[in-house]
């Protein structure tokens, strides 16, 4: 691990209670990296704190841990991306072990598993968080396939490759989800290494609202369902539309050959309504999913050039770009 470039990313608001410790751990576990902060519009100490305990220290005015973590990819060259939060709620010791599939090129992305060992359901105090949580791996798994141990973690490392190709979308906190469904979609390599959570410390508060932010992760994960799935996605709409249009319709037709007559002209045009809709969903997400393989095989270039680019003499991320 010493001969690769590993950047420690810390997207932080207000963590002044929490930011300095949080940089020594990781300094202390990974000497060899460099820890970046980027404070975003926090109203405390956070960014002289961390200055103080040899942090490289940037400020995002964007508001969000999603336009964080977009500068962040954008500004840094490394081997290794760790990102952590600064709230002191993941182990520093668990750094190693998320790195080195990385480093070693058996992993495109690992995932600090907090569920797995019961240790999140057991220190969070936060109602609901674990209801979420579960929501959304459900979610993925129905529709994409693939199982997280724990999918709205913000602790994870990444590889060069997966970070420079990676399109946020996110402004706020659906970028876990996000990460994770690109990961899973874009067929990357996944690793779930489970570490040992702890609450946040008294008088550190989260910034995370349960309700708001929840609805928010919700619809990402539509959005998201809709680019890369989009005939699976309109394939259900299309699937409603037919359930109404026959439900509405059947008894029209059963009465049409019984008597000869259709009473409820109306009825009978709402429900032609619902079958063409239903046909004009289908023929959408046809259209769409041809559009979305296009765009995956142009990203699959994408990403090529990239390994190419980086595997050039010179051209290796040595050392992380200041």
């Amino acid at each position: 691990m010493n001969s690769e470039s590993i950047a420690v990313i810390i997207p932080c608001y207000n963590e002044a209670l929490t930011i300095g410790k949080v940089i020594d751990d990781f300094h202390r576990e990974l000497p060899q990296a460099t820890v970046y902060v980027y404070d975003n519009n926090s109203s405390d100490d956070t960014s002289r704190i961390a200055t103080e305990h040899g942090a490289t220290v940037r400020f995002e005015p964007r508001q969000g841990k999603g336009n964080v973590c977009r500068q962040m990819f954008r500004d840094i060259d490394a081997d290794c991306y760790l990102m952590v939060d600064g709230d002191d709620t993941y182990p520093a010791e668990a750094a190693k072990a998320l790195c080195e599939p990385i480093l070693s090129g058996t992993a495109d992305m690992t995932v600090g598993d907090r569920l797995s060992n019961g240790t999140y359901a057991e220190e969070n105090k936060r109602a609901f968080h674990g209801f979420g949580n579960n929501l959304v791996r459900a979610m993925i798994k129905w529709i994409y396939g693939y199982s997280f141990d724990d999918v709205m973690t913000g602790y994870r490392a990444m590889s060069r490759p997966f970070v420079k190709t990676f399109p946020v979308l996110s402004e706020g906190f659906q970028i876990e989800t996000e990460l994770s469904i690109h990961a899973v979609d874009h067929r990357w390599r996944i690793k779930d290494v489970p570490i040992e959570y702890r609450d946040r410390p008294e008088g550190s508060e989260s910034k995370l609202n349960t309700v708001s932010d929840g609805i928010k992760v919700v619809a990402m994960i539509g959005t998201l369902f809709k680019d890369y799935r989009p005939l699976k996605f309109f394939s259900l709409v299309a699937l409603l539309f037919a359930m109404i249009g026959l439900a509405l319709g059947t008894p029209i037709v059963v009465e049409y050959f019984q008597t000869g007559l259709v009473p409820r002209f109306p009825t009978a045009m709402l429900a032609a309504s619902f079958m063409f809709l239903c046909g004009l969903s289908l023929a959408t997400g046809f259209i769409l999913d041809s559009v979305a393989k296009v765009e995956k095989k142009q990203w699959e270039v994408n990403v090529y050039s990239k390994y190419a680019y980086d595997d050039q003499p010179g051209r290796s991320a040595t050392t992380p770009s200041e």
